[in-house]
């Protein structure tokens, strides 16, 4: 069986660690702790892990997150993934930082990266891990903060919660949404 995980995030060093960028920060902690690499391919970089007789095909996508629907689409039809195994990693403003929610489906949010994948898919019906990255920022702020750095307490605590992120990921791939949300979204 073949899952997509597809962290979301823009690629270049200008973005790196960045606060929209937690969904390639997530996979690539998972990669590592997986001794797996990442190779460029068609549409982003990509590794495989396999759990447990599954295949689990890691995905960020070199689209930029305005964009990220075309990857999703193109590796989707590429390795025949059926929708409900596929799950978007992504940034959101509404949850404080480090909150983790795991959603079957929902809106975009106003998230551009999610209202792309929307748009190509021509439907929201996907799972999303959503990181909570907080909303501390003035008003007219948002990009500076969404495309700022992490403060160092908060630098701090993302390797924990990139280790439960990864144990969010295999549980949605191994038990499904209904008992990984369960066991995950109260905690």
């Amino acid at each position: 069986m073949k899952y997509l995980i597809v962290g979301l995030g823009n690629i270049g060093n200008e973005y790196q660690d960045t606060r929209h960028n937690i969904g390639f920060t997530i996979l690539d902690a998972f990669a590592k702790a997986s001794n797996v690499f990442f190779t460029e391919n068609r549409y982003g970089s990509t590794c495989e892990v396999k759990i447990k007789g599954r295949t689990l095909i890691l995905l960020k996508p070199s689209t930029f997150m305005n964009l990220s629907g075309n990857a999703l689409r193109y590796w989707i039809q590429k390795e025949n993934i059926e929708i409900e195994n596929v799950l978007v990693v992504v940034d959101d403003l509404a949850l404080p930082f480090g909150t983790l929610r795991l959603k079957p489906k929902g809106s975009d949010a106003g998230h551009n990266g999610l209202k792309n994948i929307q748009e190509i898919l021509g439907h929201s019906n996907y799972a999303r891990l959503r990181f909570g990255i907080g909303n501390d920022f003035a008003k007219g702020r948002q990009i500076e903060y969404v495309l700022g750095k992490w403060t160092k307490e908060q630098a701090d605590v993302l390797p924990e919660r990139a280790e439960r992120c990864a144990e969010i990921i295999q549980s949605f791939c191994l038990a499904g949404m209904q008992l990984t949300m369960t066991q995950f979204n109260n905690k």
